[in-house]
């Protein structure tokens, strides 16, 4: 019998196969939105163009220049344009920065959005939003922000570069594994987070041999799904802080640094959670869970140092510093090591 747990599940419709692009117009009139503001990534225009002709009458307006960590600049020139073509809703194609653009107007203009993720950061499937202003990240969870609808389609990220595969892979994996040893977790999010581990891992090893195969992509839009589900329920903790923190003062790039610090974080925070570990390690084919991550990561040519993403170490010392004063929990060691890109200890 499990122990006992409350479990709080986040709706959204998800449709997934090649050739669902071509469903978005559909779907978007199913809920009722007939001004549509498309937001996509400079990578995304060309699926973009094919979603704004599907829209006919009722596409509005489009917004292509999007920025990671959502500065708060662009939050609000994206408010004012769909304020300006009087949208009902939006369609956001591309990775976590376009979802992101569109989880801020939605917050304040409490408008549906239909995500058509082209990369793996699972952001599509939480209500979490984020916003960067001064060099400081503010996030925060709000069900206006949650997708109603999520569209995968692996045709959109068959040609996605490895190196981005993989840096996002790292992100999606980082859900998965910190949605086991949060305050919210439970025996739902731990069972989906660790399928969606396993997925991961195997879609990503799938397209180091093929990048173009449309079941490993199709593989890894399935496990950052479930990422994205795990930490929608179960939320964030010490790695998603810390992320947060790297990312908004110092600028560095959101997918790698997961890729960086989650093996360090993972070293402390998964004996915590023993059989989550052991789940996750059976998933991940390894015998020690914060070392198989940096592993992977590395036969994925993800870097596994803050140092090779450009951060100091005076600024790490800085970071760690910081946090402590914010938070009281001293992450000096995990920083040291992830910014000197160590292999954790304890596994052969």
């Amino acid at each position: 019998m499990p122990e006992s747990f409350t479990h709080v599940g986040l709706a959204s419709r998800v449709v997934l196969g090649a050739g669902s692009l071509d469903r978005v117009a559909d779907e978007v009139a199913l809920l009722g939105t007939d001004r549509v503001l498309l937001i996509a990534t400079r990578s995304a225009r060309d699926w973009a163009d094919l979603v704004e002709r599907s829209l006919a009458d009722s596409f509005a307006g489009r917004i292509d220049e999007v920025t990671q960590h959502v500065p708060k600049e662009k939050a609000d020139a994206a408010r004012a344009k769909a304020r300006e073509v009087g949208a009902t809703g939006i369609i956001a194609i591309g990775g976590g920065s376009a979802i992101g653009l569109a989880k801020a107007i939605a917050l304040t203009a409490e408008l549906p959005i239909v995500a058509v993720p082209t990369t793996y950061s699972g952001s599509e499937m939480t209500p979490v939003w984020g916003q960067t202003e001064g060099g400081d990240k503010t996030t925060g969870t709000d069900l206006k922000v949650l997708p109603k609808t999520v569209v995968y389609d692996p045709v959109l990220s068959q040609q996605l570069p490895l190196k981005v595969t993989a840096a996002s892979v790292a992100n999606a994996l980082a859900h998965c594994v910190e949605a086991t040893w949060t305050e919210k977790a439970d025996p739902i999010t731990e069972v989906i987070a660790v399928e969606g581990a396993r997925a991961l891992r195997e879609g990503l090893l799938q397209v180091l041999v093929s990048p173009t195969d449309l079941d490993a992509r199709s593989n890894l839009l399935y496990g950052a799904s479930l990422a994205g589900s795990a930490l929608a329920s179960a939320g964030t903790g010490l790695h998603h802080k810390l992320c947060h923190l790297l990312g908004g003062t110092y600028n560095l790039p959101h997918a790698e640094t997961h890729a960086a610090v989650l093996p360090q974080v993972t070293r402390v925070k998964a004996p915590e959670v023993p059989r989550a570990k052991a789940r996750l390690e059976a998933a991940l084919d390894t015998t020690d869970l914060a070392a198989g991550l940096f592993d992977l990561f590395t036969t994925a040519h993800v870097p596994t140092s803050l140092r090779e993403l450009g951060l100091s170490e005076a600024k790490s010392v800085e970071a760690a510093e910081s946090f402590e004063a914010k938070t009281g929990t001293d992450v000096r060691d995990i920083l040291a090591r992830a910014w000197a890109g160590e292999r954790p200890e304890g596994a052969s």
